[in-house]
């Protein structure tokens, strides 16, 4: 494949395209100044000015969550797996009903892998502009995102409503859902019990990986977090490898299914039968099933680099309690 070819392939931190009007609560107060990036996949976005940069199915999808200081994201759950790992910044996570069952703060390069069947929400608590990068199982990431009663109830007192089929309509623009399509109806009360809401001390062993650890951890070979066998055990549809420079080999590998390349610290050298490229942190390449390829650091210094792998695996755990 030519360097042409794969440079469409990657998607440079600088060249992100953020999407302000995302999702139901873009409106309301201590979430309206959040930025939502799509950038493999359809994502889960409910607005139509929302850009995709690589449409090429994988089996998962790659998207990011840029947010100023005290910004936050509402309660809301997925039918597929949801896995955070902290590009910049820090950040609180919380769970529950209402948000209070249980939280956790992550800080650069920890991994968060939030288990279905569970409401979460996360907000910025430090002093910049952060952002979290996601990896959302399924090529259509289980249908869009179920909200919190609260949530849809408080967004339309700020003038957005979310129609049944998942699109936004803006009252303040004088939009008005069609005369066939009803508004998006709120949860109901049988499936609001069956929502977890699992105390921090449950969720932690099994859940959160943190950066230190994993980098202990892969200093000879890769550390698999997500995945059958990982630090996190799962099968949502997709591993997570975290590879250091310790662990970073000379020897080509390649995948039956896409993969993609994210940074979290240093330069990385990606090269092919063809070409090359290098990737810096923020930055996310997609790689070609079948394609033999080396990642090894380009610079010297603190280098770590997580690596998606599609499988052919289902949407990955629900909440047991």
């Amino acid at each position: 494949m030519t360097p042409q070819d794969m440079e469409s392939r990657i998607v440079r931190y600088g060249d992100l395209q953020p999407c302000k009007t995302a999702f139901i609560d873009a409106h309301t107060p201590g979430s309206d100044q959040k930025e939502n990036f799509t950038i493999i996949g359809g994502g889960v976005s409910e607005s139509p000015d929302q850009h995709v940069h690589i449409t090429i199915p994988h089996g998962f999808n790659i998207g990011a969550a840029g947010q100023p200081p005290k910004c936050r994201n509402s309660l809301h759950d997925h039918r597929t797996a949801e896995a955070f790992f902290v590009l910049s910044g820090r950040w609180r996570f919380f769970w529950g009903r209402y948000g209070d069952a249980g939280e956790v703060v992550l800080e650069k390069g920890d991994i968060f892998n939030i288990p279905t069947g569970v409401f979460r929400g996360f907000e910025n608590i430090g002093s910049d502009y952060g952002m979290i990068m996601a990896i959302l199982g399924g090529d259509d990431a289980g249908g869009g995102v179920m909200w919190a009663p609260q949530v849809i109830e408080d967004a339309a007192d700020h003038g957005l409503v979310l129609a049944e089929t998942g699109k936004l309509y803006d009252t303040k623009k004088g939009e008005a859902l069609p005369g066939d399509v009803g508004p998006m109806p709120l949860m109901e009360a049988d499936e609001l019990a069956k929502r977890g809401e699992p105390t921090t001390a449950q969720v932690l062993p099994n859940h959160v990986a943190r950066y230190w650890d994993m980098v202990a951890l892969s200093d000879r070979s890769p550390a698999k977090v997500i995945g059958e066998t990982g630090i996190l055990r799962d099968k949502p549809g997709f591993e997570v490898n975290f590879i250091t420079r310790g662990s970073a080999s000379e020897r080509a590998g390649s995948f039956a299914h896409p993969s993609v390349l994210m940074p979290v610290t240093g330069h990385w050298k990606v090269t092919w039968d063809g070409g090359s490229a290098t990737l810096a942190p923020g930055d996310t390449m997609s790689v070609p099933e079948g394609m033999a390829h080396t990642v090894l650091p380009s610079m010297t210094g603190e280098a770590a680099i997580y690596q998606i792998v599609g499988t052919a695996d289902p949407a990955g755990l629900t909440w047991q309690g």
